[in-house]
C-alpha cells in the first residue's frame, strides 16, 4: 500500500489514538530512516509508517479551519499534503521535536490553500496575506488591550503598512460570493426573498444629479454676462426679449448668446 492511499483512506481518518498522540516520540524513527539508503525498500515502508502516525494531527489542524467556507475534507487533504511536507523535510539533527517543526508546517499549507485557492475574485497576495493575519492579531490584541483593536493597532502588530490593513479587512469582501438568488430575507408574509429581490431599482434621478455635477463647474467657468443669460432663461425662464432688454442687448445676440454657450457646454462636459 502506498502513502498515497494512506492519506485518502477514511479508515485512516476515523483511527482511535492509542495512548498518547501517536505521533509522539517519532524522532527516532527519522534517525532510523536516515540510515537506510535511498534504494532500501525498507525504506519507503518506515516513510508510510511515519506518516500514517501523523495523521490524527492532520485532522486536528484542518478542524482549527474548519467553518470558515471551505469543506473539511479539502481541508483534511490539504493538511496530509502539509504532513509528508513536514516528514519529508524534517532535520531531527537540529535538535527541535517533530511536533514543534511539523505543526507551522501544516498550518503553512492550509493558509496557502486558503490564500491561493478560495478567493471569489483576483486580490493581490500580500493583501491575502495580512487578510489571513487580522483575525488570529484582534484575538491577541483584544486580550492585551481589552477591547476592540483599531486598524492602527492592527497594522502596528503585523508591522504592516496602515492602508494594507485596510484594504485587507475590504478585501475580505471579496473572499466568497453570494448567488443573487439565495434567499437571505423574508416579506411581511414571511416568504422568502432572494438577494435579487431585496435589490432597489434605478433611479431616473441619478442621472439628473450625475448631468449636474458634471456642468457644475463648467457654468461657474462662464464669463460674467454669458452667466447671466443661462440664469436668467433656464433658472427663471424669462424671454429672450426681457433678457436683451435686462442686458441691453439686442434678441438676436442673446440667441447667439445661448447657442454657442450651450454648444460649448456640451462639447465640454461631452469630452470630460
Amino acid at each position: 500500500m502506498s502513502y498515497q492511499s494512506t492519506l485518502t483512506s477514511p479508515a485512516n481518518a476515523r483511527r482511535t489514538r492509542r495512548g498518547a498522540d501517536s505521533y509522539d516520540n517519532i524522532e527516532p524513527l527519522f534517525a532510523q530512516l536516515a540510515a537506510l539508503g535511498v534504494a532500501d525498500p525498507r525504506r519507503a515502508s518506515l516513510r508510510e509508517e511515519m506518516i500514517r502516525r501523523c495523521l490524527p494531527l492532520a485532522e486536528h489542524i484542518a478542524r482549527k479551519f474548519a467553518g470558515r467556507g471551505e469543506s473539511f475534507d479539502d481541508l483534511l487533504q490539504t493538511a496530509r499534503v502539509g504532513v509528508v511536507a513536514a516528514v519529508d523535510r524534517f532535520d531531527p539533527d537540529y535538535g527541535a521535536p517533530f511536533l514543534a517543526f511539523a505543526v507551522p508546517t501544516i498550518m503553512g499549507e492550509v493558509r496557502r490553500h486558503f490564500r491561493d485557492h478560495t478567493w471569489s475574485v483576483r486580490v493581490p497576495r500580500r493583501l491575502k496575506d495580512i487578510q489571513q493575519s487580522i483575525g488570529p492579531a484582534i484575538e491577541t490584541l483584544s486580550q492585551r488591550l481589552g477591547r476592540m483593536p483599531t486598524a492602527a493597532d492592527i497594522a502596528q502588530e503585523l508591522d504592516a503598512d496602515l492602508v494594507e490593513v485596510t484594504q485587507a479587512f475590504i478585501a475580505r469582501n471579496a473572499y466568497q460570493t453570494s448567488s443573487i438568488d439565495a434567499h437571505i430575507a423574508t416579506d411581511s408574509d414571511y416568504a422568502p426573498l432572494s438577494l435579487l429581490e431585496t435589490l432597489g431599482a434605478e433611479q431616473s434621478d441619478f442621472r439628473t444629479v450625475e448631468d449636474c455635477l458634471t456642468v457644475k463647474p463648467l457654468i461657474a467657468a462662464l464669463p460674467e454676462q454669458d452667466r447671466q443669460v443661462l440664469i436668467m432663461r433656464f433658472f427663471e425662464s424669462r424671454p429672450q426679449i426681457q433678457i436683451a432688454e435686462s442686458l441691453g442687448v439686442s434678441q438676436m445676440q442673446v440667441s447667439r448668446i445661448l447657442a454657442r454657450m450651450l454648444r460649448s457646454l456640451r462639447e465640454q462636459a461631452l469630452r470630460d
